[in-house]
């Protein structure tokens, strides 16, 4: 079908690759590591603020379960932003009001005013990771598009260690607020940067009825239309129980060590910005092996997660049965890089199996299901078991979940094929 804009000279077609492509890749690496920077910022925190205001390891553990809580609110209606108004112009506004809200953090006064200021960090961060994929996906062919989204993903992680580093530092030589205020600031540049980039003319939806779409493209036709892929589901509950793994065992780990194996708060979260280093490697190279496999089989991406998935869980939960053997740090190591392998192989499965107008939107709901039905809940259940048998005990309940994460990409594999057979392929432009 013929798209323009209106009048005059049709819009030239956005065509994937290129330099361009990069660099939109570098800048959304940037953005995601800073994201997880402010987001992860209060674990290697969470020693100071137990010890300034005496706060129960449940309440603690609300101060990384709210963010999950509030992006699981508003990923939805700012991810039909994305994908019906512009991707790079919301860019903007998140980061510039996630970096606000972690500033914010440093004055807080309070357990009750850093919670808001940290729900505040939540609504901010809700809808970035849905409106980068779409980008991804729309500058990069499909046959790289999973080794694109690992290299972007392989940020969170550099992030995540960024926030241990500084949080522990400066944390402990300076105070726990400025830690807040230091990393807040770089996020601001960034939203600057974003009114600048290349993006893609808004895909209308009238021709979307292969893809289970309505007319009408509102939220929960569009919504009710992915859900009817079967593929879909598997993937977004794998998610979840996936992220109900990492997101307890970055807000947690400090403090394991801190309690468990006599590290101050600075060698602790120097420690675990090491293991979060190591995720980086897990992500791209996940993403390189499943393109590689799927020449072989179609279906690769999602058998890749569940390998994957299965083996993390199992390193995980032996190197907390052994917390005092020589095998504990390779075992540490072994799960830091499986247990994000799975995340670009089943991110590059969404955008493949979903209708090119719906790709925000589409990450946006696997982004609820995150942090619904895995993070939010899972570092203050973590939290709750430890108030009452100990830390040590409680993270072993951890790789439970990571099996549940296999069996379901298993599952789900079987039905990739046919849901991608269903996709309709459609020309994007350039942005007027």
């Amino acid at each position: 079908m013929s798209q323009n804009g209106g009048s005059g000279t049709s819009p030239a077609a956005y065509r994937p690759g290129g330099p361009s492509a990069y660099i939109i890749l570098v800048l959304l690496c940037l953005t995601y590591a800073f994201d997880y920077t402010d987001r992860m910022i209060v674990a290697s925190l969470i020693p100071f603020i137990k010890e300034a205001w005496g706060l129960s390891d449940t309440l603690l553990g609300s101060l990384t379960g709210v963010v999950s809580l509030f992006i699981a609110v508003f990923v939805l209606p700012f991810s039909l932003m994305v994908d019906r108004w512009s991707r790079r112009k919301m860019i903007s506004i998140m980061v510039f009001s996630w970096s606000i809200a972690t500033i914010l953090c440093a004055f807080a006064r309070n357990y009750n005013e850093l919670l808001i200021a940290r729900a505040f960090t939540g609504i901010g961060e809700a809808g970035y990771a849905p409106a980068a994929i779409a980008m991804i996906a729309a500058s990069f062919p499909q046959a790289k598009r999973a080794v694109a989204v690992g290299i972007w993903d392989a940020f969170a992680p550099i992030g995540a260690a960024v926030g241990f580093l500084v949080g522990g530092y400066v944390g402990l030589h300076y105070g726990w607020q400025h830690a807040f205020g230091l990393v807040g600031i770089p996020g601001i540049l960034l939203a600057i940067g974003y009114w600048f980039t290349r993006d893609y003319k808004t895909v209308p939806l009238e021709d979307s009825i292969t893809a289970g779409v309505g007319n009408s493209g509102g939220l929960w036709t569009s919504i009710k239309g992915l859900l009817r892929i079967p593929t879909i589901w598997f993937v977004y509950l794998a998610f979840a129980m996936n992220i109900a793994v990492t997101t307890p065992i970055m807000t947690w780990f400090p403090s394991y060590l801190n309690r468990f194996h006599g590290m101050n708060e600075q060698q602790a979260g120097n420690m675990t910005a090491l293991l979060a280093m190591l995720l980086l490697v897990g992500a791209p190279l996940g993403g390189y092996l499943a393109d590689r496999w799927m020449k072989r089989r179609a279906n690769a991406r999602m058998a890749f997660s569940a390998v994957t998935s299965l083996l993390s869980a199992l390193l995980l939960g032996v190197a907390f049965m052994m917390p005092q053997s020589a095998l504990f740090k390779p075992l540490m190591i072994g799960f830091g890089i499986l247990s994000v392998a799975f995340l670009a192989p089943a991110a590059a499965v969404i955008q493949d199996v979903v209708h090119p107008g719906l790709r925000a939107l589409a990450y946006g709901l696997c982004v609820v299901c995150q942090h619904v039905f895995g993070a939010a809940w899972s570092p203050m259940l973590i939290g709750n078991i430890s108030d009452h048998v100990g830390l040590e005990k409680a993270l072993l309940v951890l790789p439970v979940f990571g099996v549940v994460a296999a069996v379901l990409f298993m599952v789900g594999a079987r039905h990739y094929e046919k849901d991608l057979d269903k996709v309709r392929h459609v020309e994007l432009l350039s942005e007027s």
